[in-house]
């Protein structure tokens, strides 16, 4: 399995191909349109250069990336989504990583600016602070909703929040686990 930033090379590698510009080119471009949020450069790039919705999201996500001095480290991003008020909440974090990590040595850890994205052969999990409470988003496709594992939209398919340790049991593990299995 490659990494994640394995994979984001290659997909450059195949934009400098397919376009005939490399990525200096394509972030020149972008930066000279004055665009900075983050949809805006997305359009841009799919609406006047014919990019597909993934190579845009891709070059536009480097050009942030450029513009704010470099990427983040994994840590760096980890350690920002834990701090001020949402502190209290790295160790359900780092109790949920513990239990996941438990399935097996499979999985793969993406840490994006406002959550960690869990991976196996595909995304089956992301962990985030929301609202005060560590919110896990899971890809269960098909699975009941009920009061507590409810539904979301994006890059999951239904949702947990939990507040504090005794949030993290049998029931939510059995969810990571069903996640995990099915990725």
């Amino acid at each position: 399995m490659s990494t994640v930033e394995e994979q984001i090379a290659n997909q450059i590698a195949n934009i400098e191909k397919a376009t005939g510009r490399t990525l200096a080119g394509w972030l020149e471009l972008i930066r000279a349109s004055g665009l900075e949020k983050h949809g805006q450069i997305v359009s841009m790039l799919k609406d006047e250069h014919g990019l597909t919705h993934g190579n845009a999201n891709t070059l536009a996500l480097k050009a942030r990336e450029a513009a704010a001095g470099g990427r983040q480290s994994d840590a760096d991003l980890v350690d920002s989504q834990y701090s001020g008020k949402n502190a209290a909440l790295k160790p359900f974090y780092q109790a949920v990583l513990a239990k996941v990590n438990a399935f097996g040595s499979d999985i793969e850890l993406a840490p994006k600016k406002a959550y960690v994205s869990l991976r196996r052969h595909k995304q089956f999990a992301l962990v985030g602070p929301a609202a005060g409470e560590l919110e896990v988003c899971l890809v269960l496709p098909g699975a009941q909703t009920n009061p507590r594992l409810k539904p979301t939209t994006g890059m999951g398919t239904h949702k947990v929040r939990i507040r504090d340790q005794s949030g993290l049991d049998d029931e939510l593990v059995g969810w990571l686990r069903e996640a995990y299995e099915d990725a």
